[in-house]
């Protein structure tokens, strides 16, 4: 009984904070996931591109 006890408090405690959290907007959540995709898609192009001098020099010296 005490652990069916202690899991209910456990799932109470959850819900109260859960009532805290401050959800985004569709808006918000929109502009934010825009954010984080073009971040990613400039990091990955940047990355591709630094990988591909390297390469490039790797192909120079290996000739």
């Amino acid at each position: 009984m005490k652990f069916l006890r202690r899991i209910g408090k456990y799932l109470y405690e959850i819900r109260l904070e859960l009532k805290k959290v401050h959800w985004p907007t569709k808006r918000e959540f929109t502009v934010f996931t825009g954010i984080v995709l073009g971040t990613v898609v400039v990091i990955g192009l940047f990355f591709w591109g630094i990988d591909n001098i390297f390469l490039a020099i790797l192909r120079l010296i290996i000739r």
